[in-house]
């Protein structure tokens, strides 16, 4: 297919953004019959109208763009069951205070299994139960993944303006530990954290070798996170805002609080109950490592299966943000993401989030872990950017790298999540 000129590019970018208005303006909690979409169905860019119900504003654009789908039985998910015994024994003595920011009698597992949608307090329970989540509850190590970012147009592949490649994403939990000694809280924690994270080194491209980045998260709501991001070439450590945390950096489109679906402090954001609904969602991808489409190769080829979700608004409670708001849908069995429209602060839809869900015992046959219960790896992630068409693509982990299992849940030390890899002066040491 032959490429577009700029000229011609510019003039579809100002026409399509009357329809991204449009296409924003319709009702999230749709209450007209689906189609009768069935496992088995294809959806390509004119079969739109079969899903329309069943998706999201920003997937909508994705699949004009060119994002497949393949339609499949929904699969159930299932929690690990250390995480349903603890649920079982602690959920009863959990208690939201009338603020909203701060659990009482929280040990571990769901805080609220039992929702009432007339609750006030709805919005912040199902985020509570988000931030809980039996996804990971100790640590993780993630690792060798790589990204590619560039301007995307329907059905084409992406002109890809830079290639990155990473070493590691590591989490550490200091509360709702299930696994890992110390538990059910690491002690000692004189800092009060609830959580430590870092993303470092880069490998690539060649001027940021080095870079990254490493941060907190604390118990007490009104301590905002610390987010520190190394620079070797200028010798700096940077520290960012809590409102810098929405900003994409070094010329691709993800940020920090974007990670996941939605990777921000529940303090800090003011949230509203929307409803629930259906919606298409990859929660079984079949492909590990990620399979890219053949055309649109910005867009992951994967199976889709509907899936019962809680819509949930998010608004920052500070001024600098970046976005006028989130609509994030969150599984009602997972308690993950499968993707989130994000807003500009005109209130136009301006980014999604996608994430590609592989809910299975071990990443592939032979791989060098094998789980009890099915985890969440997670192939591929993809944000794009609807206004700019541009995109950044995530391979986790990265095809360079044949036999790597990439995601590793719930190891401590034996994978590196230990508190003296979060700090800034590993940071620093790993960066020269």
């Amino acid at each position: 297919m032959k490429r577009e000129t700029t000229s011609s590019r510019i003039e579809r970018r100002r026409g399509h953004r009357m329809t991204l208005m449009a296409i924003a303006a319709g009702l999230l909690l749709s209450t007209a019959p689906a189609w009768a979409v069935q496992p088995g169905d294809t959806i390509g860019p004119n079969d739109v109208d079969k899903v329309r119900d069943l998706i999201s504003p920003g997937l909508e654009w994705c699949i004009k763009y060119g994002l497949p789908m393949r339609i499949i039985e929904p699969k159930p998910v299932s929690w690990p069951a250390e995480y349903k015994l603890a649920t079982e024994k602690y959920s009863g003595q959990v208690k939201l205070e009338g603020d909203g920011l701060t659990l009482q009698n929280y040990v571990a597992g769901l805080p609220f299994p039992n929702l009432d949608p007339n609750d006030p307090q709805v919005a912040l329970k199902i985020m509570w139960n988000y931030e809980h989540k039996p996804a990971i509850t100790d640590d993780l190590d993630l690792r060798n993944f790589d990204a590619d970012t560039g301007s995307i147009a329907p059905l084409q592949a992406m002109t890809v303006e830079r290639h990155f490649l990473l070493d590691h994403v590591r989490s550490l939990f200091y509360t709702g530990r299930l696994y890992q000694e110390p538990k059910p809280q690491y002690e000692p924690n004189p800092s009060k954290f609830r959580a430590q994270s870092g993303l470092y080194p880069i490998l690539e491209p060649f001027d940021l070798k080095g870079v990254g980045a490493v941060g907190n998260r604390y118990i007490d709501p009104a301590k905002q996170d610390d987010q520190w991001l190394y620079l070797p070439s200028l010798r700096r450590v940077r520290r960012l805002s809590t409102a810098q945390r929405s900003d994409a950096l070094f010329g691709q489109d993800t940020d920090v609080d974007s990670y996941y679906g939605y990777n921000g402090h529940i303090a800090w954001m003011e949230w509203k109950y929307l409803g629930e609904r259906e919606l298409l969602a990859v929660m079984h991808g079949e492909h590990y490592p990620v399979k890219w489409h053949d055309k649109a190769d910005w867009a992951f080829d994967e199976v889709w299966e509907k899936r019962k979700v809680y819509v949930i608004e998010g608004i920052s409670k500070l001024p600098q943000y970046a976005y006028s708001k989130r609509i994030i849908f969150i599984d009602k069995e997972a308690w993950v993401v499968p993707y989130s429209d994000i807003y500009d602060r005109a209130g136009e839809l301006w980014k999604i989030w996608i994430n590609d869900w592989s809910y299975r015992t071990q990443a592939f046959p032979g791989a060098p872990e094998t789980y009890p219960d099915e985890r969440p790896f997670q192939p591929a992630i993809v944000m794009v950017d609807m206004q700019l068409e541009h995109a950044t693509k995530v391979a986790l982990p990265s095809h360079q790298y044949p036999g790597e299992q990439g995601w590793y849940f719930n190891h401590g030390e034996k994978y590196g999540s230990e508190p003296d890899w979060f700090t800034v002066a590993a940071l620093v040491e790993a960066g020269h």
